[in-house]
C-alpha cells in the first residue's frame, strides 16, 4: 500500500527507531537514528546471509530495549537485486520494511557535511534521514502467482534476447556464404528455408543437386508453398553466388548449430507463453482483460508481473506513476515549458503499455476513436507518440477497474465517459 506524505510522517513517532541500510553484494552497513535524526549507535556491518540477517535483528532489538522504544522501520535502496533477499526475509518476519529512491539519497547526501563524499557508512545514515523525512515508499514484493509471473516474464525477455542474437548470427553466416539466399526466400524462418539451412545447403551443394532432388528435399519440410519456380530461382542464385568458397565444412556445421538453437529457443518460448497464460488467467479480472480486443494474454501477464496484486493500490494514478507515465510540468512565472512524462518508474511496464497502445489504436474501435480524438481535438492536439502515451494511461485505468471490480470491459461506456469526445462526434 502506498501512502501520502502525511501518512508516512505519521508513522514516525517518539517510539520509532529508523534503521538505514546500505546494500552491497557481500556486506551491508546499517545506521540507526531516532525520530529527531540523532545517531543511536555505531554502524553495524553484517553479511548478506542468514548469520548476518540474524545479527541485524539482534542489533535492532538491542537498540529498542536500550532506548525504551517499540517501533522499528528498516529501509534501504533497491540496489540491483542484492536487496531482495533481505527485504523478503524482513517481510516474512512482519517487520516494517521500506525502500527509498536512490536519486533522493544522491541529492540528500550533502545536507549534513556539505560534501559529495560517498561511502557505505554515510549512505546508510542518509537513507535513514530520507526515511525520517517521510520520503520512502512501501516495496511491492510479489508472492505466489505474481512472483511466478515476474520471473516468467523476465525469462521470456531473456529468451527473446537470445533469439535476436541467434537471428543476427544467421544473417551473418548467410552474408558470408550465401548472400543471395534471402533474395529467393524473403524470410529464412519459413519451413522450406529453415530446412535448407538446417541441412547445410550452400551454393556448392545446390549447384550439384538436380531440381528434382531439391524439390524432394523441400517437400520433407513444406508440403505447400514452394514450387518448381522457386527451386529454379534458388539454383540460379547459387550459380551466380559470390559467397565464400572456403571453410565450407565448418560453415555447414555453423548453420546447423544456429538453426538448432533457433528452433529450440522458439519451442521454449512457445511453452513458456502457454504456461504464463495458464498462470495469469488465475488472477482476478485477467480473463476479462484478455477479452479486450487488441490485448493479449502475454500483455496481461507482463502487466501483473510489474504491478503485482492490484489490491496493493488505492488509485490507478499510483500505477501510472510506477510506470513513469505521470506528467512532468516545466513552468515558472510567465515561462511555460514543454510537458513530458517523467520516465521514472518501471521501464518494462512503460514499454509494454506503449507497445500495446499501437495495436489498440488500430484494432479496437473505442481506442481508435480516442486516438483520433487526441490527435485532432481543437485544444492541445497530440502527436502520434503523445497519443500512444495517453492511451497507455487510459489502459492502466481500465485494467485497474477491471482487476479491482472483476467486471467486463464496456467499450460504449468508455466512450460515454469522455464528454469532449461525444461533443466532437456530435459536431461531426
Amino acid at each position: 500500500m502506498d501512502f501520502t506524505q502525511n501518512e508516512r510522517l505519521a508513522q514516525i513517532t517518539e517510539e520509532t527507531i529508523i534503521i538505514g541500510i546500505d546494500i552491497a553484494k557481500h556486506k551491508h552497513v546499517a545506521r540507526a537514528i531516532d525520530d529527531r535524526g540523532r545517531d543511536l549507535a555505531k554502524r553495524l556491518v553484517f553479511s548478506n546471509d542468514f548469520t548476518g540477517f540474524k545479527q541485524l535483528l539482534d542489533w535492532s532489538q538491542h537498540l529498542l530495549d536500550e532506548n525504551n522504544r517499540n517501533k522499528l522501520i528498516l529501509g534501504m535502496e533497491p540496489t540491483g537485486h542484492y536487496w531482495l533477499n533481505l527485504a523478503y526475509y524482513l517481510k516474512a518476519l512482519g517487520l516494517h520494511t521500506v525502500v527509498v529512491n536512490p536519486m533522493k539519497v544522491k541529492r540528500t547526501k550533502e545536507l549534513d557535511d556539505d560534501s559529495p563524499t560517498k561511502n557505505d557508512t554515510k549512505d546508510a545514515k542518509v537513507i535513514a534521514q530520507v526515511i525520517r523525512a517521510g520520503r520512502y515508499y512501501e516495496p511491492i514484493l510479489p508472492e505466489g502467482i505474481y512472483a511466478d509471473l515476474r520471473e516468467g516474464i523476465k525469462l521470456h525477455d531473456m529468451m527473446q534476447e537470445d533469439l535476436s542474437s541467434i537471428k543476427a548470427q544467421v544473417h551473418n553466416a548467410l552474408d558470408r556464404y550465401f548472400p543471395e539466399f534471402l533474395t529467393v526466400f524473403k524470410d529464412w524462418t519459413g519451413k522450406a528455408a529453415l530446412h535448407f539451412l538446417k541441412m547445410g545447403y550452400l551454393p556448392e551443394d545446390i549447384r550439384s543437386s538436380s531440381e528434382e532432388e531439391l524439390m524432394a528435399e523441400v517437400k520433407q519440410a513444406a508440403k505447400r508453398g514452394v514450387g518448381i519456380k522457386r527451386i529454379q530461382e534458388l539454383k540460379r542464385a547459387a550459380e551466380t553466388s559470390v559467397g565464400l568458397t572456403v571453410g565450407l565444412t565448418m560453415a555447414r556445421k555453423e548453420l546447423r548449430y544456429l538453426i538448432d538453437q533457433y528452433q529450440a529457443i522458439q519451442k521454449r518460448i512457445q511453452d513458456l507463453e502457454a504456461l504464463l497464460k495458464e498462470l495469469v488467467i488465475q488472477v482476478p479480472g485477467a480473463r476479462q482483460m484478455m477479452e479486450i480486443k487488441g490485448v493479449s494474454s502475454l500483455t496481461i501477464a507482463g502487466f501483473f508481473a510489474e504491478t503485482g496484486d492490484l489490491s496493493n493500490y488505492r488509485d490507478p494514478r499510483q500505477i501510472i506513476k510506477l510506470a513513469g507515465l505521470n506528467l512532468r510540468m516545466n513552468q515558472s512565472g510567465l515561462f511555460k515549458g514543454k510537458t513530458t512524462i517523467t520516465k521514472r518508474g518501471r521501464r518494462r511496464l512503460r514499454s509494454l503499455l506503449y507497445q500495446v497502445a499501437r495495436p489498440l489504436s488500430i484494432h479496437n474501435e473505442g481506442f481508435k476513436q480516442l486516438h483520433n480524438y487526441y490527435k485532432n481535438r481543437p485544444n492541445n492536439p497530440l502527436t502520434g507518440k503523445q497519443s500512444f502515451v495517453a492511451l497507455s494511461r487510459k489502459l492502466i485505468r481500465i485494467l485497474f477497474v477491471i482487476g479491482t471490480r472483476n467486471c467486463a470491459f464496456d467499450e460504449t461506456r468508455m466512450m460515454r465517459d469522455i464528454p469532449q469526445l461525444n461533443t466532437l462526434q456530435e459536431a461531426a
